[in-house]
């Protein structure tokens, strides 16, 4: 029987800060995963030293 996407694990990306939750493809190293997505993997220097050196857009 299919578990529902609610009873899944999750984690807190440490540079977004936005909550992800198992993926099938994760299954054999979900202990290992950090990261949401390739994107905030490749941004990790950045969650490091702090958001200051990172130009803020004006609107």
């Amino acid at each position: 029987m299919p578990r529902s996407k609610s009873d899944l694990p999750s984690k807190l990306c440490p540079v977004c800060q936005r909550p992800f939750t198992w993926r099938k493809k994760w299954e054999d190293c979900w202990d290992e995963v950090k990261y949401c997505s390739e994107r905030c993997r490749r941004r990790r220097a950045q969650a490091k030293s702090g958001d200051d050196e990172t130009p803020q857009r004006r609107q």
